[in-house]
Formats: C-alpha cells, structure tokens, sequence
C-alpha cells in the first residue's frame, strides 16, 4: 500500500480523498491555488504544495507544477479527483512515466473513452446496447451526412466526439437545418476540444439519465455497484441524484449491469468508472463513460456500503477486488443534492464570504463539503460548494429525511440553491420518481421568479 498519496484537486473532492486515506493510515499531500489557502482540507494536510495563482490554467491544471509537487514531496501516487486533469490521458500518461502511479485507469482507456466515437465502437463490440447513430464520426461529403439522418431518422443530435459536460450538442429537427448544424458544431467543438470530429444519433424525446458504477480490478476482476439516476438536471447539469433509480424493474437493471462488467474485462478496464445511459421506453442506450470518481458516488456508497474513493486507491496499488458480485447487496435508498453557490433561480454564480455555516445533522445524513463559516468561496471554480446526502430505508424516508435535512442547512452571506431543492422536494413529480431529463427545465420555466 502507498505511504504518501498527492491530491491533485480541490474543494469537497480534495477532502473526501483526504478523508479516505487517512483512514487507510497514507499520509496526504494536497496541492492548492493561492485562492485556495484558506481551504480545510490545506490546513488539515500532513503537506500542502502551493502551486500557482488563482486561475485553473496556471494552478490545478499545470501539470509539470502538479508533478514538481510529488517529486519534492516524495509521493507515490496521485489522486485527481473528479474535473480538471481527472480525464486527460496526457496527464496520466506524464504520472507514470514520471515514476509515479496515477491513480485511475490506463492512459490508453482514458483516450478510448474520452473520445465518443471510440468509445461508443467499443460498447458495440462489448455487447452495450447504443443510441442509433452513424457508424463513427461523420464524413466530409454532405450527402452521405444526409442519407445517414435519413437513415436514423428524425429528431437527430449531432455530438462532438471530443465533448462532455452538456457541451458540443446540437438537435436537428430537420433536413434544412442539418448541414449548417453539422458544420457549426464542428467549428465549435475544433475550439472548445482540439477535436473537431462529430458524429450523430438518434434524438431521444423523453429519456432518463440512468448510470451504471463499476470497478474494476488489475487481475482480471470487475464488478458493478447498481444504478444512479441523474435525470433531474440542467443544461445536461446533474443537481440530484438518487439510487436506486426509481420504477424501472431490477431485472432490466441487472442485464444493463451485468454488460458493464463484462465491458470491463473485454476493454481491460481498471479502477472506478461510470456508464451513462440515456432510458427510455424499457430500453438502455450506451452515451458515454466517465473513467474517474463521479460528484454522485456518495449515493452508491451509502446504498451498497463499499467505499469507491478507498478502492480506487487499492486498485492502483494492485490489490485484488475483495468481494464478487454476488456479495454486493443493494440496501434502502439513498438521494444527494448539489449544493451550489449560485441565485436559486437565476443561477448567476455567488462568490463571498460564508458569514454562516450550519450543516445538517441527524440520522441517514451525510453532508460533503469543504466549507465553513468564515470561508471566502472564490470566484474561480465551479459554483459547488458541498452536497448533502440521505439515506433511508425506502425512498418515501430517504425523502423526508432529505427535507428535514434541506430545513436544518443555513449558509449565509451568499446565495446557494437551497431553496430551490427544498421547493423540488415537495414537488408532486419528483415524489411519483421516474422524471425525464427535461423535467427541471420545465419545471423551472414554469415557477419562473
């Protein structure tokens, strides 16, 4: 097992990681931004490496600073957490080859998954069902762009095959739109990825965001922890997540996860991972993998008991998967809520001081974040400042916990989106289960403040 990890992250992220491997007895190393000094997780380090100034580019996504930090520190591995480098196979690969171990999945299946298209041609060999769409990225002939929406049929979604984040989309629902739509995206998505390839699918009307956890061992092992749904979010934004994912029968649930796992064996997967579908209508469709720790893995831990963050670091030192399949057992319902600094209806970003901060407490209720009264939440990064987490028996006690939990929560001195939550707590859909990706937004254009 590795003496010293480096943290190669921030915010609640920085401190669950943190967390994890000082009950595993590995002192931590966090790196931090000049923005970030005053962080908890910076005062509580055994060593804290500043690396640079406030912006991301020149701190938290520098990686010879990041990789300087582990030399003088002596550490062993890193740790990137989830965002910034956690998904650049670039900076995998200069971890390794600079002696250290990263700690997450190849390089080479970094860049598998990364990219869309390749990654969509390796779930078709695996066996995971996929969006119909073009065979790989879209060709320079227009024609041949026409007959394959013809052949998909209409609504159709051009996608950047170097996307994510809700960025690099475009709907098309004619053919008179679809050319300028194909030719815009590529533009776009050469300037937001380096990468201008896209390719097409099939427009699902009304689906929901169902994901799949996985890990996956060196020795040949993989396993999946049930399912997530991440339905309720804007532009493709989760802001809560739940599991297991309401009203769709276990055994459509079980085939799905049980495909995920042998996809991760097939590819030679290692270490923590997430499989995005789009459902609808009794049936998964493959969108994309997440090769890191997700923000929503406290709901998968709370619901099967294994703690993702702690495997992740006993995969990379080669230890084998300590239980099978069959050992993992699903139990109660568990629902997470992002907690963001940002106007609750609005949602224009709200940096500032944390004139008070008071978490909720109480039985089934877990509350990650790195916050605390006094603390200066920079201008930055991303507007997350914590999630608070319940779990319960059933659904129906997972959501009264999570709304006596949303009662007892006071941050003052900014905005956060606290009351939006409470309000979609009440909310009659939200407590049927089972809401399509497009809900919050309509919900939202509905209750317009």
């Amino acid at each position: 097992m590795f003496k010293k990890i480096l943290i190669a992250n921030r915010g609640e992220i920085a401190l669950r990681i943190q967390r994890a491997c000082r009950e595993m007895g590995i002192r931590s190393v966090v790196v931090y931004s000049e923005a970030d000094r005053e962080a908890k997780y910076v005062k509580l380090a055994d060593e804290a490496v500043c690396i640079g100034p406030p912006p991301s580019g020149q701190s938290y996504l520098n990686m010879p600073a990041i990789i300087a930090a582990a030399e003088v520190t002596d550490a062993e591995a890193i740790h990137p957490g989830y965002g910034f480098l956690s998904e650049n196979a670039d900076f995998a690969e200069r971890v390794e080859k600079s002696g250290f171990t990263f700690i997450g999945p190849t390089p080479e299946a970094i860049r598998m998954m990364g990219d869309k298209v390749s990654a969509k041609q390796a779930m078709i060999r695996s066996g995971v069902p996929c969006v119909p769409g073009s065979e790989g990225a879209l060709p320079d002939d227009p024609k041949a762009i026409v007959q394959a929406a013809r052949a998909i049929g209409y609504p159709v979604i051009i996608k950047a095959a170097g996307g994510g984040g809700g960025r690099g989309m475009r709907v098309v629902h004619t053919e008179a739109a679809l050319l300028h739509a194909v030719q815009t995206t590529r533009a776009e998505a050469g300037a937001a990825f380096n990468n201008p390839a896209v390719y097409m699918e099939k427009f699902l009307q009304n689906p929901r965001h169902i994901e799949i956890q996985v890990l996956a061992d060196q020795h040949k092992n993989a396993v999946w922890l049930g399912e997530r749904d991440c339905s309720m979010q804007r532009r493709h934004q989760k802001i809560i997540e739940e599991a297991p994912a309401p009203g769709i029968p276990r055994r459509i649930i079980e085939r799905i996860g049980d495909r995920c796992a042998a996809a991760c064996k097939k590819i030679g997967y290692r270490g923590a991972g997430t499989f995005e579908f789009l459902y609808e209508n009794g049936e998964f469709y493959f969108i994309e993998m997440n090769t890191r720790v997700q923000v929503e893995h406290p709901v998968t831990e709370l619901v099967t008991g294994v703690d993702i963050v702690q495997m992740q670091i006993r995969i990379a030192a080669n230890e084998k998967l300590p239980f099978t399949q069959r050992q993992v057992q699903m139990r109660g319902h568990a629902i997470e809520v992002r907690v963001n600094a940002e106007d609750p209806y609005k949602f224009t970003p709200s940096p500032g001081r944390i004139s008070m901060w008071h978490p909720p407490g109480g039985p089934g209720v877990r509350v990650d974040s790195h916050v605390y009264t006094n603390y200066l939440v920079p201008p930055n990064y991303d507007s997350m400042i914590g999630k608070v987490i319940v779990h319960g028996d059933t659904r129906e006690q997972a959501l009264a916990r999570m709304r006596t939990a949303l009662t007892e929560t006071v941050v003052e001195g900014i905005s956060t989106n606290i009351p939006l939550h409470r309000e979609l707590m009440v909310d009659a859909k939200f407590i049927e289960g089972g809401t399509s990706i497009h809900y919050l937004e309509k919900w939202l254009e509905h209750h317009k403040r």
